[in-house]
């Protein structure tokens, strides 16, 4: 608990006295002390301000002045202040009630631990897990083997061709026979989409999630790339939004609430919108790229390129000062099957609940545009801004497409490849830029939740001229040093 002139806590007697200012005021009754209600006001807890707002009416304007002159005192947010004086108690008790007797040999699993901090070290096993854990079985397994499988011998060969004869014999009407059975009908393509590209990839990358995380990697990972991330404003703490970012960009920039400052909040919400591919969108990129690994390499480093310098480039520009970094580090386990069985489980059930709808709704959105022409419309209108990049006037649609879900546009693009319209440098282009492109609804609709409208549409318009703008550039160098991948 926070004590007057509290030695472990520079200035803690001013947010002491700020706290008991709130416990006057206070008349309501809230179940728990005033005192643990003021310490939740200084945390922004929405909850507890809500209920005060309410039992409180009159005294909350002199409550949110005291709140507010208690944290002009301070470079950092109250929540890390109190949560610095907990530790530090914690640490004070800690000593004085415990004798501890270091041990003569460190235990392996420390080892491991200290090697995974170590960049010198950890840089390689992360290098390693991205391999192993992302491209080979995230991209050649699930996006390769078992995408092909459920595409080619279920859909293409069995399904589709079915579906086509029921629908025609069922439905006497052509146009709504395209809704269900089209070019983009809901199951010759969204449920397509949705099932065998989809959901194998996310499933094996949750696999792959799930077992990270419950060998307690995670945190580890945070503090081996903590130094990094401070250079674009971030701390090691915005690891996880980002990881989660890999799975679901929607639920990643949810999870950005978490982060400490606005200023780390509004840089983190950028990076997903712009450079961290979803789980589905990753996996259908890796399969796009798996027979050329230089293709595979240059776009890798061009999207580290252009998060690190657009993370570099917001932190000069958004005022403010990134926070310590502080972080509970559990030991090294084994993974547990069940729990690893347990998440994967909930995850890609959440995420196919979410998905299916979309790409149904997708499906008719398109189904709807082509019967009244906008859909072609559109099209048209981005075969321009694709044909400066130099890609076929065909991806167009599969931009279109990542309008709806980015994971919805790679998908096109792997039915483009399929017919062999793309060559290597063509593939790149089109792979970074998408990458690059406009964040899906969902995120675009999260952005707008977590940081406001006028936010939310700034950072998809920079990130719609970016994309575009990024792929001109790689495409001009290409042509002007005659690479050929």
């Amino acid at each position: 608990m926070l004590q007057k002139k509290n030695k472990y806590l520079a200035g803690a007697d001013i947010l002491e006295l700020s706290l008991e200012k709130i416990q006057s005021l206070l008349e309501g009754d809230y179940g728990i002390s005033k005192r643990s209600v003021g310490l939740l006001l200084f945390g922004d807890d929405d909850e507890i301000i809500s209920l005060v707002k309410a039992c409180d009416v009159d005294a909350w304007p002199k409550i949110e002045e005291i709140i507010r002159e208690a944290k002009s005192h301070y470079n950092e947010p109250l929540s890390y202040i109190i949560s610095l004086a907990y530790h530090q108690e914690s640490l004070r008790i800690t000593e004085a009630c415990i004798e501890h007797n270091p041990q003569d040999k460190i235990t392996f699993r420390e080892r491991l631990s200290r090697v995974m901090i170590n960049p010198f070290t950890g840089i390689p096993i992360l290098l390693a897990i991205l391999y192993f854990g992302l491209y080979k079985f995230v991209g050649q397994f699930g996006a390769g083997t078992v995408v092909d499988f459920i595409e080619t011998d279920i859909f293409e060969k069995i399904l589709n061709p079915r579906v086509t004869k029921i629908v025609a014999l069922v439905i006497p009407w052509q146009v709504i026979r395209e809704l269900f059975a089209g070019e983009y009908g809901i199951i010759t393509l969204g449920i397509r989409y949705a099932v065998a590209l989809i959901l194998p990839i996310v499933t094996t990358f949750f696999i792959v999630f799930a077992i990270i995380e419950d060998t307690g990697y995670l945190p580890r990972l945070a503090l081996l790339i903590d130094r990094l991330f401070k250079k674009i404003g971030l701390t090691g703490r915005a690891v996880i939004p980002m990881v989660l970012g890999l799975g679901c960009d929607t639920m990643a920039t949810m999870v950005t609430r978490t982060l400490p400052t606005k200023r780390e909040r509004i840089i983190a919400t950028i990076l997903l919108a712009l450079a961290v591919p979803c789980s589905a969108q990753l996996g259908v990129i890796l399969s796009l790229l798996a027979g050329n690994i230089w293709a595979l390499w240059v776009w890798g480093a061009i999207v580290c390129m252009v998060f690190l310098l657009i993370g570099f480039l917001s932190s000069k520009i958004l005022p403010g000062e990134s926070p310590s970094f502080y972080m509970e580090i559990p030991p090294l386990r084994m993974p547990s099957l069940s729990n690893v069985l347990v998440k994967t489980y909930s995850r890609v059930k959440w995420y196919f609940r979410e998905i299916l709808p979309m790409f149904i709704v997708a499906s008719v959105l398109i189904w709807f545009g082509q019967l009244t022409g906008v859909f072609n419309f559109l099209a048209g209108l981005l075969e321009h801004p694709v044909g400066w990049i130099g890609l076929p006037r065909q991806t167009a649609v599969a931009f279109l497409f990542g309008f709806f879900r980015r994971d919805y546009g790679a998908a096109g693009l792997y039915d483009i490849k399929k017919v062999g319209l793309l060559n290597g440098n063509q593939l790149v282009v089109a792979c970074v830029t998408l990458t690059l492109f406009l964040p899906c609804i969902a995120q675009f609709l999260m952005n707008v939740k977590e940081r406001g409208w006028k936010t939310g549409i700034a950072i998809s318009t920079f990130i719609l001229f970016f994309s575009f703008s990024a792929g001109f550039i790689i495409n001009f160098i290409f042509n002007f040093l005659g690479v050929r991948l």
